[in-house]
């Protein structure tokens, strides 16, 4: 369930705080294969399903890259800060891919708000998210992503 913010000053009172969770989302071989096309990285192990088969995780697995890029997919059902003039991915802090995530694995961001500071005109979020593989005890990616939220 998506925890809603009013405003963006509203962030700094839930600092420490877990976010709740996003959808499940399942990782299978045409979104993987889309974004080897779309990075240009067709390396065996991500598109090459027969020979994946044969190497040292028995099966495709998910580019990190693209395994990161689905927090900008998690982050909005995890939490909605309302009350914007815009909000802008200022970038990311520690990011660290724990486990690969093979094709068929469903996964989805789980949020923590680290920490929350003003900035000229706006707030400034840091907001862990650990993507999770669905049945595993790793994660797949933990990240600390940085967002600027400037009120209307």
């Amino acid at each position: 369930m998506t925890i809603v913010f009013k405003s963006p000053y509203d962030l700094a009172a839930s600092v420490g705080s877990k976010l709740d969770a996003s959808e499940w989302l399942l990782i299978d071989q045409d979104r993987i294969n889309k974004f080897a096309d779309a990075t240009g990285d067709h390396q065996w192990i991500h598109v090459d399903p027969e020979k994946a088969k044969a190497g040292p995780f028995g099966a495709p697995i998910a580019h990190g890259y693209l395994t990161l890029s689905l927090v900008a997919l998690f982050q909005p059902e995890i939490l909605d800060v309302q009350g914007l003039s815009m909000g802008v991915n200022y970038g990311c802090d520690k990011v660290r891919f724990i486990s690969p995530v093979k094709v068929g694995s469903r996964v989805r961001g789980v949020g923590e708000l680290i920490k929350v500071e003003d900035v000229k005109g706006g707030v400034q979020a840091t907001i862990r998210v650990t993507v999770e593989i669905e049945g595993s005890d790793r994660p797949a990616c933990v990240v600390d992503t940085i967002s600027r939220y400037y009120p209307e």
